[in-house]
Protein backbone atom coordinates (compact mmCIF):
# COMPACT_ATOMS: atom_id res chain seq x y z
CA UNK A 1 0.00 0.00 0.00
CA UNK A 2 0.83 3.52 -0.97
CA UNK A 3 2.89 5.53 1.93
CA UNK A 4 0.62 9.15 2.49
CA UNK A 5 2.82 11.69 2.60
CA UNK A 6 2.51 14.29 5.02
CA UNK A 7 4.23 18.11 4.36
CA UNK A 8 5.33 20.93 6.79
CA UNK A 9 4.87 23.82 5.56
CA UNK A 10 6.93 26.87 6.85
CA UNK A 11 10.42 26.23 5.14
CA UNK A 12 9.62 23.03 3.56
CA UNK A 13 7.09 24.23 0.90
CA UNK A 14 7.41 28.23 1.79
CA UNK A 15 10.42 30.30 1.90
CA UNK A 16 10.92 32.53 4.62
CA UNK A 17 13.34 34.42 2.61
CA UNK A 18 10.54 36.89 1.31
CA UNK A 19 10.69 38.46 4.70
CA UNK A 20 14.06 39.57 5.17
CA UNK A 21 13.82 42.67 3.31
CA UNK A 22 11.28 43.52 5.87
CA UNK A 23 13.17 42.75 8.68
CA UNK A 24 16.20 44.15 7.34
CA UNK A 25 14.17 47.27 7.02
CA UNK A 26 13.16 47.10 10.57
CA UNK A 27 16.03 45.77 12.51
CA UNK A 28 18.89 46.87 9.58
CA UNK A 29 19.94 43.26 9.19
CA UNK A 30 17.90 40.20 7.14
CA UNK A 31 19.32 37.48 9.79
CA UNK A 32 17.31 39.13 12.24
CA UNK A 33 14.51 37.19 10.58
CA UNK A 34 16.21 34.21 10.91
CA UNK A 35 16.67 35.13 14.65
CA UNK A 36 13.25 35.54 15.06
CA UNK A 37 12.23 32.25 13.68
CA UNK A 38 14.53 30.43 15.79
CA UNK A 39 13.67 32.00 18.77
CA UNK A 40 9.50 31.34 17.61
CA UNK A 41 11.26 27.71 17.62
CA UNK A 42 12.61 27.55 21.17
CA UNK A 43 9.75 28.67 22.51
CA UNK A 44 7.53 26.34 20.92
CA UNK A 45 9.90 23.63 22.44
CA UNK A 46 9.43 25.03 25.64
CA UNK A 47 5.78 24.87 25.50
CA UNK A 48 5.66 21.39 24.38
CA UNK A 49 8.07 20.00 26.82
CA UNK A 50 6.22 21.88 29.74
CA UNK A 51 2.99 21.53 28.56
CA UNK A 52 1.81 25.20 28.45
CA UNK A 53 0.45 25.08 25.44
CA UNK A 54 0.58 28.36 23.39
CA UNK A 55 -0.27 28.94 19.51
CA UNK A 56 2.36 29.33 17.09
CA UNK A 57 0.82 32.59 16.36
CA UNK A 58 1.27 33.72 19.89
CA UNK A 59 4.59 32.56 20.24
CA UNK A 60 5.27 34.42 17.31
CA UNK A 61 4.14 37.42 18.36
CA UNK A 62 6.30 36.93 21.69
CA UNK A 63 9.32 36.38 19.93
CA UNK A 64 9.19 39.18 17.98
CA UNK A 65 8.96 41.28 20.78
CA UNK A 66 11.80 39.60 22.29
CA UNK A 67 14.03 40.24 19.71
CA UNK A 68 13.17 44.07 19.48
CA UNK A 69 13.91 44.12 23.11
CA UNK A 70 17.20 42.35 22.71
CA UNK A 71 18.02 44.66 19.60
CA UNK A 72 16.55 47.87 21.07
CA UNK A 73 14.37 48.73 18.42
CA UNK A 74 10.73 50.16 19.41
CA UNK A 75 8.04 48.67 17.09
CA UNK A 76 5.10 50.95 16.21
CA UNK A 77 1.64 48.40 15.90
CA UNK A 78 1.56 48.65 12.11
CA UNK A 79 4.86 47.59 11.61
CA UNK A 80 4.85 44.70 13.80
CA UNK A 81 1.64 43.46 12.53
CA UNK A 82 3.28 43.86 8.75
CA UNK A 83 6.01 41.34 10.47
CA UNK A 84 3.44 38.89 11.83
CA UNK A 85 1.33 39.28 8.91
CA UNK A 86 3.97 38.60 6.64
CA UNK A 87 3.82 34.82 7.14
CA UNK A 88 0.47 34.46 5.00
CA UNK A 89 1.80 35.79 2.21
CA UNK A 90 4.91 33.57 1.80
CA UNK A 91 5.72 32.53 -2.01
CA UNK A 92 6.73 28.59 -2.46
CA UNK A 93 10.10 27.39 -2.95
CA UNK A 94 10.65 27.15 -7.04
CA UNK A 95 10.65 23.75 -7.47
CA UNK A 96 7.56 23.19 -5.25
CA UNK A 97 4.53 23.73 -7.47
CA UNK A 98 5.83 21.61 -10.13
CA UNK A 99 7.08 18.61 -7.34
CA UNK A 100 4.17 18.47 -5.90
CA UNK A 101 1.58 18.12 -9.83
CA UNK A 102 4.36 15.39 -10.45
CA UNK A 103 3.36 13.76 -6.75
CA UNK A 104 -0.39 14.19 -7.50
CA UNK A 105 -0.25 13.00 -10.91
CA UNK A 106 1.26 9.38 -9.82
CA UNK A 107 -1.68 9.57 -7.94
CA UNK A 108 -0.24 10.16 -4.27
CA UNK A 109 -2.21 10.83 -1.51
CA UNK A 110 -0.32 14.23 0.01
CA UNK A 111 -1.90 16.42 3.28
CA UNK A 112 0.16 19.01 5.35
CA UNK A 113 0.98 19.01 8.81
CA UNK A 114 2.03 22.30 10.67
CA UNK A 115 2.19 24.32 13.74
CA UNK A 116 0.78 27.39 12.88
CA UNK A 117 -3.00 27.14 13.15
CA UNK A 118 -5.58 25.88 10.58
CA UNK A 119 -6.01 29.40 9.74
CA UNK A 120 -2.74 30.31 9.07
CA UNK A 121 -2.32 27.40 7.41
CA UNK A 122 -5.72 27.82 4.96
CA UNK A 123 -4.18 31.31 4.49
CA UNK A 124 -0.49 30.39 3.24
CA UNK A 125 -1.73 27.70 1.26
CA UNK A 126 -4.23 29.59 -0.94
CA UNK A 127 -1.79 32.55 -1.26
CA UNK A 128 1.07 30.84 -2.62
CA UNK A 129 -1.36 28.77 -4.73
CA UNK A 130 -0.76 25.70 -3.21
CA UNK A 131 -4.11 24.05 -1.65
CA UNK A 132 -5.75 22.37 -4.08
CA UNK A 133 -2.38 20.08 -3.81
CA UNK A 134 -3.29 18.70 -0.98
CA UNK A 135 -6.54 16.27 0.12
CA UNK A 136 -6.30 17.70 3.59
CA UNK A 137 -4.96 20.11 6.07
CA UNK A 138 -3.69 19.68 9.90
CA UNK A 139 -2.71 21.89 12.36
CA UNK A 140 -0.99 21.27 15.61
CA UNK A 141 -3.28 23.37 17.45
CA UNK A 142 -6.29 21.12 17.14
CA UNK A 143 -4.64 18.74 19.78
CA UNK A 144 -2.68 21.97 21.30
CA UNK A 145 0.81 19.82 21.33
CA UNK A 146 3.19 20.99 18.85
CA UNK A 147 5.62 18.99 16.90
CA UNK A 148 8.32 17.14 17.35
CA UNK A 149 5.33 15.70 20.26
CA UNK A 150 3.84 12.68 19.23
CA UNK A 151 0.72 13.98 19.03
CA UNK A 152 0.01 15.69 15.85
CA UNK A 153 0.81 12.98 13.58
CA UNK A 154 -0.82 10.08 15.91
CA UNK A 155 -3.61 12.85 15.36
CA UNK A 156 -2.74 13.02 11.22
CA UNK A 157 -3.02 8.98 11.48
CA UNK A 158 -6.56 8.98 13.06
CA UNK A 159 -7.81 11.63 11.09
CA UNK A 160 -6.98 9.34 7.76
CA UNK A 161 -7.54 6.17 9.43
CA UNK A 162 -4.48 4.90 9.23
CA UNK A 163 -1.40 3.75 11.59
CA UNK A 164 1.41 5.90 11.96
CA UNK A 165 3.84 3.67 9.40
CA UNK A 166 1.43 4.38 7.10
CA UNK A 167 2.17 8.22 6.67
CA UNK A 168 5.94 9.78 5.45
CA UNK A 169 6.59 13.08 6.76
CA UNK A 170 8.22 15.56 3.99
CA UNK A 171 10.11 18.37 6.20
CA UNK A 172 13.14 20.44 6.31
CA UNK A 173 13.69 20.44 10.13
CA UNK A 174 15.61 17.64 11.69
CA UNK A 175 13.29 17.58 15.01
CA UNK A 176 10.33 17.48 12.92
CA UNK A 177 12.17 14.62 11.20
CA UNK A 178 13.13 13.04 14.61
CA UNK A 179 9.41 13.43 16.06
CA UNK A 180 8.06 11.57 12.73
CA UNK A 181 10.28 8.75 13.05
CA UNK A 182 9.81 8.85 16.75
CA UNK A 183 5.97 8.06 16.40
CA UNK A 184 6.26 5.66 14.05
CA UNK A 185 6.37 7.36 10.81
CA UNK A 186 8.81 7.31 7.74
CA UNK A 187 10.02 10.12 6.69
CA UNK A 188 11.77 12.23 4.45
CA UNK A 189 14.45 15.39 4.72
CA UNK A 190 15.28 18.67 2.65
CA UNK A 191 18.25 19.94 3.00
CA UNK A 192 17.35 23.26 2.23
CA UNK A 193 20.23 26.00 2.49
CA UNK A 194 21.34 25.84 5.94
CA UNK A 195 20.00 22.64 6.70
CA UNK A 196 21.49 19.72 8.41
CA UNK A 197 20.37 16.34 10.05
CA UNK A 198 21.46 15.60 13.54
CA UNK A 199 24.20 12.58 12.88
CA UNK A 200 23.66 11.32 15.95
CA UNK A 201 19.80 11.00 15.17
CA UNK A 202 18.12 7.87 12.71
CA UNK A 203 18.01 8.69 9.49
CA UNK A 204 15.18 9.32 7.18
CA UNK A 205 14.35 7.36 4.24
CA UNK A 206 14.55 9.97 1.58
CA UNK A 207 17.21 12.97 1.83
CA UNK A 208 17.77 15.31 -0.91
CA UNK A 209 18.21 19.36 -1.94
CA UNK A 210 14.92 20.16 -2.53
CA UNK A 211 11.50 18.86 -3.23
CA UNK A 212 12.31 17.71 -6.64
CA UNK A 213 14.69 15.68 -5.75
CA UNK A 214 12.81 13.96 -2.79
CA UNK A 215 9.98 13.92 -5.46
CA UNK A 216 12.51 11.48 -7.50
CA UNK A 217 13.55 9.47 -4.56
CA UNK A 218 9.82 8.90 -3.88
CA UNK A 219 8.30 8.10 -6.70
CA UNK A 220 11.24 5.61 -7.88
CA UNK A 221 10.49 3.88 -4.44
CA UNK A 222 6.88 4.00 -5.15
CA UNK A 223 7.44 2.29 -8.83
CA UNK A 224 9.25 -0.59 -7.63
Amino acid sequence: MSLIYVFDVNETLLDLHALDPLFAETFGDASARREWFSQMLQLAFVSTITHEYRDFGTLGAASLDMLSSRLGVSLQTEKRNALLGGLRQLPPHSEVPASLQRLRKAGLRLVTLTNSTLAVSQAQLAHAHLASYFERQFSADTVRRLKPAPEPYQMVAQELGVSTNSLCLIAAHTWDIAGALKAGCSAAFIARPGMVLDPSASRPTFVGANLSAIADQVLAGENK
